[in-house]
């Protein structure tokens, strides 16, 4: 495809699908061209370098995030729940981005306008500024944690296709290390004969456990801080939010 054919968004889009299947290792500017049927010279002149072709894609990425309304006969949770959940899925969809995050700024409007809804939600949950940031802080933490675990099975898949049949016999020894030492363990070894028999995998629903216990958290902080200062807190509607 020649050069004045080609445009930014055709790129970010290719490199995006390119990421999601091949993950960092994968994307180079020749496999782009190839994919667009373009010279990789043509798909430097748009975006400059890898670096920036990078950040325009997790840019992209962030903007999938759905924003809920503050509604505040709704209330907070069921926000923060949607908010969460949302992003959630955004890294699942794109462990690419997880595997990123130390390696370059990553920070452009997509994200921008994320963590600006996460912190109203907060403040409209009653937290002040500083207690909104440390509130959408500790979550996005969490669910940083949490998709490293599918980000690094990604990079393991990756690893073990490029590898072949070797690769693939090297991991079922190493699991079956892991599994030989964990049986030395009561709990381990009794999970182990569970329907959670693979080791090192979070139970199915841990997820949204987690981030339960999370918003709970919160709740009971923001209860127990309007009750010293003699407020009332707000109330969050229905007893069935997560």
């Amino acid at each position: 495809m020649p050069r004045e054919t080609l445009t930014r968004e055709q790129i970010v889009r290719v490199a995006i699908d390119l990421l999601d299947g091949e993950g960092p290792e994968g994307l180079n500017m020749r496999a782009l061209g190839a994919r667009l049927g373009s010279a990789a010279t043509a798909v430097y002149w748009h975006v400059g370098s890898k670096d920036t072709l990078v950040a325009l894609a997790a840019d992209r990425v962030w903007h999938e995030i759905t924003l809920p309304d503050l509604n505040p006969a709704s209330g907070w949770r069921p926000a923060a729940t949607a908010m969460a959940t949302s992003l959630h899925a955004m890294l699942t969809r794109h462990p690419w981005l997880v595997q990123l995050f130390g390696s370059q700024p990553l920070y452009g409007t997509g994200k921008a306008r994320h963590d600006d809804h996460s912190l109203a939600i907060y403040e409209s949950a009653g937290f002040t500024p500083a207690q909104a940031a440390q509130a959408a802080a500790t979550v996005f933490t969490y669910l940083l944690g949490h998709a490293l675990g599918v980000a690094a099975t990604a990079a393991l898949r990756r690893r073990l296709a490029r590898d072949g049949p070797d690769g693939e016999r090297a991991a079922r020894d190493s699991l079956a290390g892991a599994v030989e030492i964990a049986s030395q363990f009561p709990r381990l070894r009794a999970r182990l004969q569970t329907a959670d028999a693979d080791y090192g995998a979070a139970p199915e629903g841990s997820f949204e456990f987690g981030l339960r216990a999370i918003l709970d958290g919160l709740e009971a902080r923001l209860a127990a801080t309007h009750a010293v200062s003699g407020q009332s807190p707000r109330p969050v509607p229905g007893a069935d939010h997560l």
